[in-house]
C-alpha cells in the first residue's frame, strides 16, 4: 500500500507528498528526481529539473535523445514561468493523507471541509477526517495548503468476473437510427446483451461533445468537452414534444434513416437533419421541472458551455481566433453576449438536459464503462474553460518508435503541473465526476500520463519534444476519491513503453490493468487478475482482417509501411496458441482467439462487436487522415439483425464460459 507520509515542504507546509514505497520511488519521483526505466528496458535514467522537464528520453529502439536547451526553454515557456526561473510557485502547495492515518501539523491551523465545516487543528490530523478536498490554513499566515483525504485505493468489487462487448456507439445503428448509432440503440442493445446474454457491461467509446459546428469532427478522442455529450447521440423521436411535431418530422426522419444504407458514417449530413428537427422540437418547449433542476444541478459550467456553443455558432471555431473580448469566460462581454441570446444558450442547456436523460435511461439496461480521452480539442469548451491551467503552446504525443519513426503529435494540450495542482485538481475531478455521472466504470487512456507526459512545442517536431512529469500520487488520490464516491471501476490502458514502477502504483491503488491478447508474450492464465483482457482495440487488427491478411494488405494499399513480419508473427501466434490450422475459417478463428481470453483469470473481458461480426476493417487506422474512414465505419448488420446472428450469441457463450471453453 502507498503511504502518504514524506512530503517536501515550503515555509514548513507541504508541496508534494511523496510515496514511501522506496522501490517504486526510486523509479518513480514527484519531484525532481531520476526519470524510472521502461518495462523491460534499461536506458539512460534521465534528470528532471523543477519544472518536471526530464533532460532526455530513450526512444522505442533504445535510442538517448538528449532534450536541447532550446525545447527545454519553449516548454518553460509553454508553462509559462520565466525561462530562468528555479523557484517553485507558492501555488501548488499541497498535502495527502490518506483516510484514517494520523499525521503532525507543522504548526496549528484550521481546516475547511468540502461541505464547509471549519476544525481547529492543534497537533496532528484526526484519523477521522472524511475523504474529499479540503482547505489547510495556518494559524499563524494567510496561505492555503489544499488537503486531500484520499481512501487510498479505487473501488473494487468482490472477485467474480464479468464479460462485456468494447462497443463503438456511432457503429451500432438501428432501423429506426438517423444514420448513426444512438442512445436509444445502446438502451436496447444493452437490455438484449444483460438479458439474453449474460454480458454484465458495456465498454464504451467516448461521447463527449464536438464543436457544433461543420464539419463534424470524427474522433471521439478530440472532443470540445469531456463534460458533456455529444447531440449526435440523441434519438429524435424520444425527445418531448417530438410526437407532437410528428408530421414535420417525419421528412427529416425519412432522410436520416435512409443514411443507414451507406456504410460510412456522414456525420455532417447526421447533424443537419438532427439540429434542424431538435431545433422545431424547441420551438414548442414550454419548460419542464426537471429541466429546471438538472440546470439548477450542473450550474455555471452548464451555462458557460451552452454560451461557447452559441459563441462558436457566431464567430466559427477556433476560440483563440475570436475577437479579444470574447476569449476567456469571465470577461463581461461574454455575459453580455449571453443576455442577448438567451434563447439559444438555453437550447443548449435542453439539448444536454436531453442527453443526459436518454444516456440515464440506457444505463439502467446495463452498467457502463466509459473511454476517457487523454485530452481535449484547445479549440474547444475545455481548453477555454480551463485556459489558464493548459499549455496551449504545446501538445501531448509520442517519441518515435519502430513503428512511428517519426514520432506522434496528438494536437491535445497538456495540463500544466504547478497550475493543475494549484487548482486543487478541479480540472481533473469535474471531469472524472462529469463522465461517471452515469457509468460504473472507466477506462483511462494512456493511464501513464498520471506519471508523465510527452510534450512537443507548437511548431516542432515529435522528436524534438521532452516529457514533463505529473505528482502522480495526488492524481491517483484524486481518481480514488472519485472512483469510491461513484462505486466505479477503473481500468488504466497501459500499453505500449510503460516506466517500471507504474504497473505497481496502479495496482497498489486498485486500477485494473489492460491486457491484450495481440501483445501478450504469457499464456492467458497468467494475465493478472486485476486487469481486464481482451484480444484486440479500436487502434490494432480485428481477429478476421489479421487471419485474413486483409488488414496487412490495407496497410500496404495506404502506404504506411507496416510491420510485416510483426503481423505474420502474430498470425502465427494465434495459429499455435488457439490450435488453428491453415485453412482455418475467419469465423472459427474469432472464436478461437475468444476461447483463449476464455481462459484468463481476469476481473473483466471484453469483445468487440467487429469481431463479433467478423469485421476486417478496423475503426481506426493509426497514421491515416484521409486516406482511412476514421471513426466512421457502421456496423454490417442493424442491430435488429445483429440479435439474430447465431455467430454473435456463439462468440457471447465463449466469453461467458469461465475457464477451458474449448467444448464451445
Amino acid at each position: 500500500m502507498t503511504k502518504y507520509n514524506e512530503c517536501t515542504r515550503i515555509g514548513g507546509w507541504p508541496t508534494m507528498c511523496r510515496s514511501a514505497n522506496a522501490a517504486t520511488e526510486r523509479a518513480l519521483p514527484t519531484s525532481s528526481a531520476h526519470d524510472g526505466d521502461f518495462e523491460g528496458m534499461s536506458p539512460k535514467p534521465s534528470q528532471a529539473d523543477e519544472w518536471g522537464i526530464a533532460d532526455g528520453y530513450a526512444d522505442g529502439r533504445h535510442d538517448w535523445h538528449p532534450v536541447s536547451e532550446r525545447t527545454r526553454l519553449a516548454l518553460r515557456e509553454a508553462m509559462g514561468v520565466n525561462a530562468a526561473s528555479r523557484a517553485v510557485p507558492a501555488e501548488s502547495r499541497m498535502w495527502v493523507l490518506r483516510q484514517g492515518e494520523t499525521q503532525p501539523l507543522p504548526q496549528p491551523a484550521d481546516v475547511t471541509l468540502e461541505d464547509g465545516t471549519t476544525l481547529r487543528l492543534e497537533r496532528d490530523f484526526p484519523p477521522d477526517l472524511p475523504i474529499g478536498y479540503h482547505q489547510l490554513r495556518p494559524l499563524a499566515g494567510d496561505s492555503k495548503t489544499h488537503l486531500i483525504v484520499t481512501p487510498g485505493r479505487c473501488y473494487l468489487p468482490d472477485d467474480s468476473q464479468e464479460w462485456g462487448w468494447a462497443l463503438q456507439l456511432y457503429a451500432l445503428r438501428s432501423r429506426q437510427s438517423w444514420g448513426i448509432g444512438d442512445f436509444a440503440d445502446l438502451g436496447r442493445f444493452a437490455r438484449w446483451s444483460g438479458c439474453e446474454l449474460g454480458a454484465g457491461f458495456i465498454l464504451l467509446n467516448p461521447v463527449g461533445a464536438p464543436l457544433p459546428l461543420l464539419p463534424q469532427e470524427a474522433s471521439p478522442y478530440f472532443p470540445s468537452s469531456r463534460l458533456y455529450l455529444n447531440p449526435l447521440y440523441l434519438r429524435v423521436e424520444e425527445v418531448p414534444g417530438a410526437a407532437e411535431a410528428g408530421a414535420r418530422l417525419e421528412p427529416l426522419a425519412a432522410a436520416g434513416r435512409a443514411l443507414n444504407e451507406h456504410r460510412q458514417i456522414n456525420r455532417d449530413t447526421v447533424f443537419r437533419l438532427k439540429m434542424q428537427a431538435l431545433e422545431g422540437i424547441y420551438a414548442g418547449f414550454q419548460g419542464h421541472e426537471a429541466f429546471d433542476r438538472y440546470c439548477a444541478e450542473r450550474g455555471e459550467t452548464l451555462r458557460r458551455f451552452a454560451v461557447f456553443c452559441v459563441l462558436a455558432e457566431h464567430h466559427g471555431g477556433g476560440w483563440r481566433k475570436w475577437p479579444a473580448d470574447f476569449c476567456h469566460p469571465t470577461a463581461p462581454a461574454v455575459g453580455e453576449f449571453a443576455a442577448r441570446h438567451e434563447c439559444r444558450v438555453r437550447f443548449h442547456e435542453w439539448l444536454q438536459w436531453l442527453l443526459d436523460e436518454q444516456l440515464a435511461r440506457a444505463t439502467r439496461e446495463l452498467p457502463l464503462m466509459l473511454d476517457v480521452p487523454v485530452g481535449a480539442n484547445p479549440e474547444g469548451f475545455d481548453a477555454w474553460l480551463w485556459q489558464d491551467t493548459l499549455a496551449l503552446d504545446a501538445s501531448v504525443g509520442a517519441p518515435p518508435d519502430e513503428f512511428n519513426t517519426l514520432g506522434q503529435n496528438w494536437a491535445l494540450p497538456p495540463f500544466i503541473p504547478h497550475r493543475l495542482r494549484g487548482s486543487g485538481y478541479e480540472p481533473f475531478r469535474r471531469t472524472l465526476r462529469a463522465m461517471l455521472r452515469h457509468a460504473r466504470g472507466l477506462r483511462l487512456d494512456h493511464v501513464m500520463g498520471l506519471f508523465r507526459l510527452f510534450w512537443i512545442p507548437n511548431g516542432a517536431n515529435p522528436r524534438d519534444g521532452g516529457y514533463v512529469r505529473y505528482p502522480f500520487d495526488e492524481l491517483l488520490a484524486v481518481l480514488a476519491i472519485e472512483s469510491q464516491r461513484a462505486k466505479a471501476m477503473v481500468v488504466g490502458e497501459d500499453l505500449g513503453t510503460v516506466e517500471q514502477g507504474v504497473r505497481t502504483h496502479l495496482h497498489q491503488h486498485g486500477i485494473l490493468s489492460y491486457r491484450l491478447l495481440w501483445f501478450e508474450n504469457e499464456p492467458p492464465e497468467r494475465y493478472p487478475r486485476q486487469a481486464l483482457a481482451a484480444v484486440t482495440t479500436h487502434d490494432l487488427p480485428t481477429v478476421a482482417g489479421l487471419w485474413s491478411g486483409k488488414d496487412l494488405k490495407t496497410q500496404q494499399e495506404l502506404g504506411l509501411h507496416p510491420n510485416v513480419a510483426g503481423a505474420e508473427a502474430l498470425r502465427d501466434k494465434l495459429r499455435r496458441s488457439a490450435c488453428l490450422g491453415e485453412t482455418t475459417s475467419p469465423h472459427d478463428a474469432i472464436l478461437g482467439a475468444h476461447r483463449l481470453l476464455a481462459r484468463t483469470p481476469c476481473q473483466l473481458r471484453t469483445a468487440t462487436l467487429e469481431d463479433a461480426l467478423a469485421v476486417e476493417k478496423r475503426p481506426n487506422m493509426p497514421g491515416t487522415t484521409t486516406q482511412w474512414p476514421n471513426w466512421s465505419i457502421a456496423l454490417p448488420k442493424p442491430l435488429e439483425d445483429i440479435q439474430q446472428d447465431n455467430f454473435v450469441r456463439k462468440l457471447a457463450q465463449v466469453m461467458a464460459h469461465k475457464g477451458n471453453a474449448a467444448d464451445i
